[in-house]
């Protein structure tokens, strides 16, 4: 397994958007993304932050249905 690199909102919404996800809505600090295939995820918007590398892992693994190896390789 591979390490969980520290990236912001900005660029994990970049690289959604390379795997075809869409935003669908946005409350507040966070947007939501849909994917035609059905997949979802939430993404917290916080400027001048990091996400936790916790909640990385857990879209790019979870939501996103990736190996974190092929998301790094995305980036």
């Amino acid at each position: 397994m591979s390490a969980t690199p520290v990236i912001d909102a900005r660029t994990l919404i970049s690289a959604l958007r390379r795997l075809g996800f869409v935003r669908t809505r946005s409350r507040g600090s966070h947007q939501r993304f849909a994917h035609p295939d059905g997949r979802k995820t939430t993404v917290p918007v916080h400027r001048g932050r990091d996400l936790p590398r916790g909640l990385l892992r857990q879209i790019v693994t979870i939501d996103l249905e990736m190996e974190m190896g092929e998301f790094i390789k995305l980036l």
